[in-house]
């Protein structure tokens, strides 16, 4: 009687023991046909990704300069889609064109219009359209940049030089912050649509601004406060609208930066631009070559020499 009790607990815990391993077994099989899978999907999803061309927008934060946030993007898509790697370049022989349109200083944050694929032929248009902003000024304060990641300074008389512009082509503010003098260009003509005071609240005050291309928010707080017998600089700035593109509707989130999410971001914002710039829609070229290369744009607010091409 006890042998057979014994004889069938055994049986038991070999059964138990059995189902076990073909548990472990089916787990292991299940988690190597998933990363079969996975491996499969990136060169699908690298090729979705050189199939984007379009314009689209994303939501800048403060901290980093525009490029920054371009090279942060570019690289989070590259790995996404696996790229580079030996499968795709004995396939293909692509570009991924990637750039974007009207710069954001580093202490700014709000829309910031990207080009990809043949899009990047599409940001010299965007710098031309109207710009809106959302600008939080302090009176009494005057910076050496205008605004508030500048030193303070003592005086109040201080020159309007800390801008995009550029002198034998480097950025007038790189070549304040060096201590180089830099002699002043002269005025030229800028385009506000409109100009409005949101709030005041000493020594503090808000405007909506909206306005065309090559002009500085941190200029006109300035000279605001000049013109209020004071001074004044930038504490916020956020550029809530760029052309047709607004930081409400349009400008992507970093957690939403998928090839998933850009292909959706690039359909909806095609409905934004005129006829005349629309994009049709074409298979990325064949080549036997092993070649893959990245690169990205920038164009700055005023064409002609100060005009950048980066290739990474």
């Amino acid at each position: 009687m006890y042998a057979a009790a014994a004889a069938a607990k055994a049986r038991q815990s070999s059964t138990a023991a059995t189902s076990s391993a073909m548990a472990a077994a089916a787990a292991v099989a299940a988690a190597a046909r998933t990363g079969s899978e996975a491996r499969v999907s990136k060169p699908a999803l690298a090729t979705k990704l050189l199939s984007l061309s379009g314009v689209f927008a994303v939501h800048k934060p403060k901290g980093p300069t525009s490029a920054e946030l371009l090279n942060r993007l570019k690289e989070k898509l590259l790995a996404e889609a696996g790229m580079p790697s030996p499968e795709w370049t004995k396939r293909k022989k692509q570009t991924l064109k990637i750039g974007h349109g009207g710069t954001l200083d580093s202490a700014a944050r709000g829309v910031l219009v990207v080009g990809i694929g043949r899009g990047t032929k599409m940001l010299t248009s965007m710098l031309s359209g109207s710009k809106r902003y959302i600008a939080i000024g302090e009176l009494g304060k005057a910076t050496d940049t205008l605004d508030s990641t500048g030193k303070v300074t003592e005086e109040k008389p201080y020159g309007m030089n800390y801008s995009a512009l550029k002198k034998d082509g480097q950025r007038l503010s790189a070549l304040m912050k060096r201590g180089e003098e830099v002699e002043a260009k002269p005025a030229r003509p800028v385009t506000v649509y409109s100009l409005s005071l949101q709030k005041f609240q000493p020594p503090f005050f808000t405007l909506d601004v909206e306005c065309g291309g090559g002009f500085y928010i941190r200029s006109l707080v300035s000279d605001i406060g000049k013109e209020l017998s004071s001074c004044a600089n930038v504490l916020e700035l956020t550029r809530t609208k760029q052309g047709p593109f607004t930081l409400e509707e349009h400008a992507l989130p970093e957690d939403k930066w998928t090839i998933d999410d850009i292909a959706q971001s690039l359909e909806r914002c095609s409905s934004l631009f005129p006829a005349e710039l629309a994009l049709k829609k074409s298979k990325p070229e064949e080549s036997n070559e092993q070649v893959l290369s990245c690169e990205y744009i920038t164009l700055n607010e005023t064409k002609g020499e100060d005009d950048v091409i980066k290739t990474l």
